[in-house]
């Protein structure tokens, strides 16, 4: 274990904040913070997608030189925190290593809008790229759809919701430590949501608070929409690329989610990065995790 003692207490200390009391005043820090955060050093432009009466706002990065390839990113914080002010560093890098268009998409916030009011966001935009690729002149075969944490969760569920309403295909999806399961209680069947329950800034209780506050019905947590690895057919999915981490709770349910994909016939990479945490893909470029997450996601373009 690469972690010192030093890092541990931190990492511990890091990990008290209770989510249902702390959610309020993390946003409220971040809407101080956005006007500094990158969007000035790097050109971007927002669109406004509309859908069934609602509005949905994206962010364009535009890449460098040509290219074909078009990231449609969903952002992470537990489908209640985060916005694609505060994810403006992650998707620039994302532009700039892979000289790819990156269109992040600023989907509703629960408690406010509980499921499936950020799915449907997200599926909304998804829809227009794929039947009106005119609008962002793109091609459709060459959307990625991509997430980290809860963006992991709605990129999965986007693909099957797209798979089932026949609308559209997703061609190729990359999840990031993605959610997939419904109970991360001491019950769960994955041994990493005990082992990584503290600890290592974000805890087994956090999972279990941000789906409470995602949910709008307890029997939401049984759609495989809200946790797509309870979903009994994922045949004729995305080719897909998971990438999870060694101390984070949703490791194993990640890992299972691909073998799952697997086991239904379609075409998936799974790998474990060793000594890294939950949410490390927020970090700088030049910390050696993210680095080895854009290797896996270039090899598995090519």
């Amino acid at each position: 274990m690469a972690i010192n003692k030093a890092m541990q207490l931190a990492l511990k200390a890091l990990s008290y904040q209770d989510v249902k009391n702390f959610y309020k005043i993390h946003r409220a820090v971040l809407h101080v913070k956005e006007p500094l955060l990158l969007k000035p050093y790097y050109r971007t432009f927002d669109r406004k997608i509309f859908s069934n009466g609602n509005e949905v706002s994206v962010r364009v990065y535009p890449p460098k030189e040509n290219s074909k390839n078009i990231f449609l990113f969903f952002h992470g914080g537990g489908w209640v925190t985060e916005n694609v002010d505060t994810y403006n560093k992650v998707c620039k890098t994302l532009a700039k290593k892979t000289n790819s268009r990156v269109i992040s998409v600023d989907y509703r916030l629960a408690p406010e809008h509980p499921f499936p009011a950020a799915l449907e966001d997200c599926y909304a935009v998804a829809k227009e790229l794929f039947l009106n690729p005119n609008f962002f002149d793109i091609e459709p075969e060459d959307v990625i759809l991509i997430g980290d944490s809860a963006g992991g969760n709605l990129a999965a569920a986007v693909s099957l919701m797209a798979r089932d309403r026949g609308e559209f295909a997703i061609k190729t999806q990359i999840l990031i430590y993605p959610a997939t399961f419904n109970d991360h209680s001491e019950n769960s069947p994955f041994p990493s949501v005990m082992e990584n329950a503290t600890g290592y800034l974000l805890t087994s209780k956090h999972i279990c608070q941000y789906m409470d506050l995602y949910k709008k019905t307890e029997k939401d947590k049984e759609n495989p929409y809200f946790a797509p690895l309870l979903a009994k057919d994922l045949s004729n999915m995305p080719k897909t690329l998971i990438i999870t981490a060694e101390f984070d709770p949703l490791r194993d349910e990640g890992e299972a989610f691909g073998n799952a994909l697997k086991e239904h016939g379609n075409s998936v990479e799974v790998h474990r990065l060793n000594d890294a945490l939950h949410g490390f893909f927020s970090l700088d470029y030049r910390f050696v995790h993210v680095k080895k997450t854009y290797d896996l996601i270039m090899n598995f373009l090519k």
